[in-house]
């Protein structure tokens, strides 16, 4: 199961003998081979409360279709936002209005309207997958044409599972090499490890390039300054002048030569565009959690990432991997400053992706988010806890988002989406509150008969905002019988959406509190830290779930005695009290790899990626989609 097992102890006595022979220090300068010959490129740092000149941006046009849909996306969940919230204001009128009706009035509109964004979010890809028509197998052309460009490949690493790594790498290295562009692609592992993780992966890179055909380089950072975002900089200051366009990864990526051929010559054939972000697909999922999100990824995804590329258009965002970049407009527009230290949320930015394509876009470089059928791939962490651990260091990049709003120069949407990206952590807190406002209206009512919703289509229409999208992708899904079948039919895909949405209504109330306390915590000034991440698990000890989630359990205790000495309101609460109660058993029961295997076995939570191996072999050539084309044409 873990890779790094296949490098045996005693492996690492060749490292021994390779570094008495003078061929690689643990430590200081690479040795010959190890790295090309330097091509410095400067990226200065930017200056936010500047506009830098945009005259790039004139160039890239207006496009008043796009106009039209984010009016309609923003419109829309304002409307329907109102319209609920005034409905669920209506009983409280009725002994008065205060402020504290007035907060409840603008709690319950802001978290309405962003359920309904995602809605029509949905709406919009369901109608761009419809329009297409049912899907047709492509026959797959027999030589792709090959860029003219060099790309660099940079996959950084942070005490990784050297094993699961390096496979990765040899699978990519080898599919470039089989269709014929081992000459057009360098791939840089970049590593931020400790000195015994290092002496692994060096012995891993030096198996690894003598058996490839493609470039493969090893650097190692002696210190580990600004985290990834600084990794990646650090290899731009030093080597990007070499290089028209960079290929980022995670150590959990994997990529068809195919897939990074098309992005490749895509790029080179548009000037304009600075980056072209893939929708990996989730792979290599052992346990139930990550099983379940492999599925919900794979049913839910189409719908969700062709109604994000319908209105995103020129300014698409950046997940951090799996995309391609053009080098020297990354290091003109991309030089991250430091925040602040002393003030909150100071320090690196770390969920830099997101503020990196802003700040591309800021430059007037378009920024394009794209469809491969297949080629982009990642892993999800094995657990809530491992999940939890990550997400906490996204909340506190995420939350850094508020405080660059104002820069100088953004466009409305990419301020948007940094809004959007921050606003998806704070709507824990928020929904926290407004159960508790819910309970606090309904104790202060002062007459027999207040019901808080007390209209039935009110109820209805938040069932079809929360379930609306999940019966969308599956009528997209009538539209691409291969993918039905890569599902296991529909017989399995109806058995794995109902265990998903049953699954997900259970573990609900457990992440709204994860997330409310590690936003409690940040702004008490506690940094998230950077841990290495756990790939691969086999289950967890229950105790340790426990003590993890004692809290958790304590607020579920307490909401249940609420109810149960029957305190007016609290009723409200039930399925949250029983969700967080329970939260022990789902953290433990959803990381056990044996549950995710009976479960696929049975037909449920059934996902392309269990159809075959990834990282066995090369993968086949794939199929790019552009969205939106007219945007695209522009370049």
């Amino acid at each position: 199961m873990n890779g790094d097992r296949q490098l045996r102890e005693a492996d690492l006595n060749q490292v021994s003998d390779i570094i008495r022979q003078g061929a690689a220090p643990l430590s200081g300068p690479a040795v010959e081979g190890d790295l090309p010959a330097e091509a410095p490129l400067a990226m200065p740092v930017q200056d936010l409360t500047l506009k830098p000149d945009a005259a790039r941006s004139a160039s890239l046009g207006y496009v008043g279709p796009l106009f039209q849909r984010r009016l309609f996306l923003i419109v829309g969940s304002f409307l329907f936002g109102l319209l609920a919230a005034q409905e669920m204001f209506t009983p409280l009128r009725s002994d008065g209005i205060d402020w504290i009706d007035a907060g409840f009035f603008l709690l319950f509109f802001g978290l309405f309207a962003w359920i309904a964004f995602g809605f029509l979010n949905a709406v919009a890809g369901l109608f761009v997958l419809l329009g297409r028509g049912a899907i047709q197998p492509q026959p797959q052309p027999h030589r792709l044409p090959l860029p003219a460009t060099r790309t660099a490949v940079l996959m950084p690493i942070y005490n990784e599972d050297v094993g699961a790594v390096f496979r990765r790498l040899a699978s990519m290295t080898q599919s470039i090499d089989r269709i014929g562009a081992a000459d057009k692609f360098d791939f840089f592992i970049l590593s931020d490890s400790n000195e015994r993780a290092h002496a692994r992966e060096y012995l891993a890179f030096r198996r690894l390039r003598e058996k490839s055909r493609v470039q493969v380089y090893y650097r190692r950072r002696e210190r580990n300054i600004a985290r990834k975002p600084g990794n990646i900089a650090e290899w731009v200051s030093r080597f990007g002048g070499a290089y028209d366009n960079m290929l980022v990864l995670d150590a959990d990526s994997l990529m068809s030569g195919a897939a990074m051929v098309q992005l490749a010559t895509a790029i080179e054939a548009r000037p304009n565009i600075g980056l072209l972000q893939t929708v990996p697909q989730l792979i290599n999922g052992q346990t139930m959690f990550a099983r379940w999100h492999q599925f919900a990824s794979s049913v839910y995804g189409p719908v969700a990432s062709a109604g994000l590329r319908w209105w995103s258009g020129t300014e698409a965002t950046f997940w951090g991997h799996n995309a391609i970049i053009r080098v020297k407009a990354f290091a003109e527009s991309c030089g991250l400053p430091e925040l602040p230290e002393g003030s909150l949320l100071g320090g690196h930015i770390m969920s830099h992706d997101m503020v990196e394509a802003a700040l591309l876009r800021r430059r007037g470089w378009a920024v394009h988010m794209v469809t491969l059928s297949d080629g982009s791939f990642e892993e999800f962490p094995p657990t809530m806890i491992d999940h939890s651990v990550r997400d906490r260091r996204w909340c506190q990049g995420n939350l850094q988002h508020l405080r660059l709003l104002d820069t100088a120069g953004l466009h409305w949407v990419s301020r948007l989406q940094l809004l959007m990206g921050a606003s998806a952590y704070l709507t824990s807190p928020l929904w926290l509150l407004l159960l508790g406002a819910a309970m606090f209206e309904q104790l202060r009512a002062n007459y027999d008969g207040f019901v808080l919703i007390s209209s039935g289509w009110l109820l209805g229409l938040t069932i079809l905002m929360l379930f609306g999208p999940k019966i969308m992708a599956l009528l997209a899904l009538t539209q691409d019988a291969d993918l039905r079948r890569q599902l296991g039919g529909w017989r399995s895909i109806v058995r794995g959406t109902l265990l998903e949405i049953a699954v997900s209504i259970i573990a609900a109330p457990a992440m709204m509190l994860t997330q409310t306390i590690a936003i409690a915590d940040i702004l008490r000034g506690r940094q998230s830290g950077w841990l290495p991440q756990r790939r691969e698990v086999e289950g967890l000890d229950f105790a340790e779930v426990t003590r993890f989630y004692r809290w958790h359990v304590a607020l579920g205790a307490a909401l249940m005695a609420a109810i149960a000495m029957g305190i007016d309101g609290t009723i409200w609460s039930l399925p949250v009290a029983l969700g967080l109660l329970v939260t022990p058993v789902t953290v433990w029961v959803t990381a056990r790899a044996d549950l995710g295997d009976w479960l696929v076995r049975r037909g449920f939570l059934v996902s392309p990626a269990d159809q075959r191996r990834f990282e066995e072999g090369p993968l086949e050539p794939v199929e790019l989609v552009l969205e939106p084309r007219f945007a695209i044409a522009r370049g």
